[in-house]
């Protein structure tokens, strides 16, 4: 009989693995060392950015360059006539929170009929060509909106300048939207599955992240992290039992071939991952990070998902195909790989779509300045986009039939007989 062989054999390996994962993350476990910030990232002071809430409370066009921009004001009057069309959009704020909580301050935004020059014209007098849209990289306000105001502080006192928008109750509210619909379709499991994408963040934000930027290789981070993950997520999600079992042990394996993919896909496409902002600000602050071992630790865990996916339904097409009637662990598994096949077809399109999206505005930037389409796919950021994909792909069709004769060898078919009758 292999099936008995076969359980043992799958409970020793994810068992050893279990160690080893724990042993990788108390050597890689971060210390408490405080890392500097960024320079984008500074106040005057040298610390970090100190932001505070507030809400448009008036607007109207006016000239550019007021002496009150940015400054405390005891009331939402802002000191200058209005000029109907004018070049600059100014913003009454009402400071909610901080030491200047109560006061107002005032946001100029020039429009992009002062892209000619923001100097002030007559008052009264609209400037030509005026267009009632922000310039580019300037936010859109509209009287209402909540947004978080940068603290610069100066000999004067404090002065502030937009930061971002305030989307705190929009974010929660999507969220509970998002685990209702999770919760009422897929019930108790569809709880656990939330309880284990909460772990998933807890491991990436608690250790992932602390662990690379203290200096640890972050291949090893990525690959101890992502098994911890998996490790938790799916028998969270769908319970121990040898069914999950063998999907955990088809992903690890498929997670371990998807690292190797990775690394070749690096080195054999020359990547750098040096096209982004992000990442060179990251090597010109952060020298110690292997900026390509960032990379590929990217493709590691940006392959848990839908390993995850492919192998918990192959290894529960493979059981209920068994205990359906299928005669033989053989047959169990030919069934299995039909449905693997059609899930293999699905997954890579929407694998591909998924990256395609991502780098959509990209392509269109491209396309603008008439690139041919060659040079565009070869491109740093394109191609890097277009590794993942291979990569993913690769990963996918392998973990497939991986995890089918993995979950064949260790279900039963309704048609053989049990150990006891033979």
């Amino acid at each position: 009989m292999l099936s008995p062989f076969a359980r043992w054999l799958v409970i020793g390996t994810l068992a050893v693995t279990a160690v080893a994962v724990t042993i990788g993350m108390i050597v890689l476990w971060p210390s408490d060392s405080e890392h500097p910030v960024p320079t984008q990232f500074r106040a005057a002071d040298g610390g970090s950015i100190q932001t505070v809430d507030g809400e448009v409370v008036d607007q109207f066009r006016a000239n550019c360059l007021n002496p009150a921009a940015g400054s405390v004001l005891e009331t939402a009057d802002i000191p200058v006539n209005p000029v109907a069309g004018g070049p600059c959009i100014l913003n009454a704020v009402r400071i909610d929170s901080g030491e200047a909580a109560g006061r107002y301050t005032v946001l100029e935004i020039p429009t992009k009929g002062a892209q000619s020059g923001t100097e002030p014209g007559p008052e009264g007098t609209p400037t030509p060509g005026a267009s009632d849209e922000p310039q580019a990289g300037q936010p859109t306000l509209h009287v209402g909106d909540a947004i978080r105001l940068s603290t610069v502080p100066g000999p004067e006192g404090n002065r502030y300048t937009f930061f971002d928008f305030q989307r705190g109750t929009a974010t929660i509210v999507w969220a509970i939207l998002f685990i209702a619909a999770i919760v009422l379709v897929a019930a108790w499991r569809g709880f656990r599955s939330i309880l284990g994408l909460a772990f998933a963040f807890v491991v990436l934000g608690g250790f992932t992240l602390p662990a690379i930027l203290d200096g640890s290789s972050p291949v090893a981070v990525a690959v101890v992290s992502s098994a911890a993950i998996l490790f938790v997520v799916l028998y969270l999600a769908h319970g121990v039992s040898l069914r999950t079992s063998s999907a955990l042990l088809g992903t690890l394996t498929s997670l371990l071939m998807a690292g190797l993919l990775s690394w070749l896909a690096i080195e054999t496409m020359n990547l750098t991952g040096l096209s982004g902002d992000q990442t060179t600000n990251l090597q010109v602050y952060q020298g110690n990070i292997s900026v390509s071992g960032l990379l590929l630790a990217g493709f590691i865990i940006g392959t848990l998902g839908v390993l995850n996916d492919v192998t918990i339904t192959q290894a529960s097409a493979a059981f209920e195909l068994a205990a359906a009637g299928e005669p033989t662990r053989l047959a169990t598994f030919k069934a299995a790989m039909r449905v693997g096949r059609d899930h293999i077809a699905s997954t890579v399109y929407t694998l591909v779509f998924a990256y395609a999206g991502s780098a959509l505005p990209l392509m269109l930037l491209f396309s603008v300045a008439q690139q041919p389409l060659g040079g565009l796919l070869t491109t740093d950021v394109v191609a890097v986009e277009l590794a993942r994909s291979f990569v993913g792909g690769i990963a996918i069709a392998l973990s497939v039939p991986l995890t089918t004769a993995i979950a064949a060898a260790l279900c039963r078919p309704a048609g053989m007989p049990s150990p006891a009758a033979s």
